[in-house]
């Protein structure tokens, strides 16, 4: 299990405002940090089988080779209108394959469940599962697809990490509306406050499906931008590496993540082994402003 924080590219000399995803140690040490977090978990079994998706991941992704980019000319139209340089809707058919790949690997050994829609995915023709991909990243959700969804996710994750991390940083620019990513303009689904010489305690929002990092200020609703009416909350007794940040000007809320308290912190591991301070939050009338893509129907926003 690993000791050090996650990875990133490296920033200079002063702080990043863009970190991209370092694809050899990413799902990795995210799958190794969901069996940490499985130990002892009443959720045990699921965050362990999290944790076997995130290698599938990893293994999958060593198989994916250097994917297109938009051309200099896509770049400068989405840099002159403040847009995420990667269309969602342009996806790599490669997806498909990792998906399958994915699939493949996890069969083996899936619980019942999921083992169900593993095989239906496994057998699915590419018309469905540009479908399920389209139902994902639109948030317009049929009940039917939700077994499936997660393992969609899990491939287009690995794709569009591939292509986040073969930008230059220099090639991004944070967008006006701070919650959304700058590479791929999908939603942040959590904040990480980093450790590190240029980024010490910098707050860094991480999104949900390319694994980009953007810099935001702390203490600042991450979806209306305001710093007014925020809060932090935690559950009784925790050791405050995961916090629910709360905003009452636009009752929303999204969890943030310290390494200062705990070097191994995933903000798409850490997320799903807190649910139940998810439930305290949304009980209190806060709706969370970004999904985690791995736990289909967590997104209220």
């Amino acid at each position: 299990m690993p000791t050090q924080p996650i990875e990133f590219h490296p920033p200079a000399e002063e702080a990043a405002a863009i970190l991209l995803p370092v694809t050899t140690t990413l799902f990795a040490d995210r799958a190794d940090r969901f069996d940490g977090l499985a130990v002892g978990h009443s959720l045990a079994d699921w965050l362990a089988f999290l944790g076997q998706l995130s290698r599938a991941q990893h293994q999958a992704l060593k198989n994916v080779p250097a994917l297109p980019l938009p051309d200099a000319a896509t770049l400068e139209q989405a840099r002159a209108h403040g847009m995420p340089p990667l269309n969602l809707a342009l996806r790599p058919a490669a997806w498909r394959e990792v998906l399958r790949q994915i699939a493949g690997e996890l069969r083996k050994d899936a619980p019942e469940a999921a083992g169900k829609a593993l095989d239906a995915l496994l057998a699915a023709d590419n018309a469905w599962l540009e479908k399920l991909a389209d139902t994902l990243l639109s948030g317009e959700m049929e009940a039917g697809d939700a077994a499936e969804l997660p393992f969609v996710a899990a491939a287009l994750q690995v794709v569009f990490t591939r292509l986040a991390s073969q930008f230059d940083a220099t090639q991004l620019q944070k967008l006006d509306a701070h919650g959304i990513c700058p590479c791929c303009g999908s939603p942040a689904v959590a904040s990480v406050v980093r450790l590190g010489a240029a980024i010490n305690n910098l707050r860094y929002l991480h999104c949900s499906l390319c694994n980009t990092e953007w810099n935001v200020p702390r203490a600042t609703c991450t979806a209306c931008d305001t710093d007014k009416a925020v809060g932090l909350h935690e559950i009784d007794g925790a050791k405050g590496a995961v916090r629910a940040e709360t905003c009452d000007t636009c009752k929303s809320y999204l969890k943030i993540v310290y390494q200062e308290k705990d070097p191994r912190v995933d903000p798409v591991a850490d997320d799903l082994a807190t649910l139940a301070l998810d439930l305290l939050v949304d009980e209190a009338g806060y709706a969370r402003s970004g999904p985690n893509l791995l736990l289909i129907g967590a997104y209220s926003g």
